[in-house]
């Protein structure tokens, strides 16, 4: 299983609109973050993760030009805001993309892309079967479960695929959750900076904390703000954890 990590900053993106404290970030690439998104190839499957604002860019920089499904992890902008720029895809396969999600995300996105579906949907639009998420479910060689978490008020769906599990915002995880997560190989876990503590995020210590109660053999982490530093980060966290980077690729 091939994983591209397409985009790994907040939802705000770093650095933010305006510039600010890039000044801070120059001296090290992989601090210049896009909105979440991932990639997962595997025998022949190609899988997305999400697709947030920049999604376009992140397609052209990783030469994503098959897509058979996509995952959503939630409604909020900075992970479906790419959602119009799937239609090449949809064009491409002549059928619109299978896309799953929890019940909730469906109805948000129908609401926020009306033009997408029904009767009047605008022509030329992205075409996207909309699938409500069983609690498993299989997409060619690759298993599938939902790993469900508490965003603050909002519910989020990871998901692991085979043995490589995701989840972006989370800042609560069911222990049902927790077993499910349990045997990952790799486990990819939103932290959104050090300190102080987030009321619908993780910080990065307590994402280690979980990655070490769950023992994690290899660890990414991903949606942090600009005030988190690459190399200085990693050289602060265990061995087996690292922050991921924009067009980072991983094996599994």
């Amino acid at each position: 299983m091939k994983i591209t990590f397409l985009g790994t900053g907040t939802s705000m993106g770093v650095p933010v609109a305006g510039g600010f404290r890039s000044e801070k970030l120059y001296h090290d690439p992989r601090n210049f973050r896009t909105r979440c998104s991932a990639w997962v190839q595997h025998k022949g499957q190609s899988i997305l993760i999400d697709a947030g604002p920049e999604f376009r860019l992140q397609s052209i920089q990783a030469k994503l030009q098959k897509l058979d499904q996509l995952l959503i992890t939630h409604e909020h902008m900075d992970h479906v805001a790419g959602l119009d720029d799937l239609r090449i895809y949809s064009y491409i396969n002549e059928s619109p993309i299978p896309a799953y999600a929890s019940k909730n995300c469906i109805e948000s996105v129908k609401k926020r892309f009306d033009y997408m579906f029904g009767e009047n949907k605008y022509p030329g639009s992205t075409s996207l079967k909309l699938i409500e998420a069983n609690e498993s479910f299989t997409l060619g060689d690759i298993s599938i479960q939902t790993l469900p978490v508490k965003h603050g008020m909002t519910d989020v769906y990871g998901y692991r695929l085979n043995d490589f599990s995701y989840i972006t915002d989370v800042k609560e995880i069911p222990e049902s959750t927790l077993d499910k997560i349990k045997g990952s190989k790799v486990l990819v876990l939103g932290a959104l900076r050090w300190e102080p503590e987030h009321p619908t995020h993780l910080t990065i210590p307590q994402a280690v904390e979980i990655i070490e109660k769950l023992e994690i053999p290899e660890a990414y982490l991903i949606h942090m703000n600009s005030y988190v530093d690459h190399e200085p980060t990693n050289k602060k966290l265990p061995s087996h954890i690292k922050l991921a980077y924009d067009q980072q690729v991983i094996q599994l």
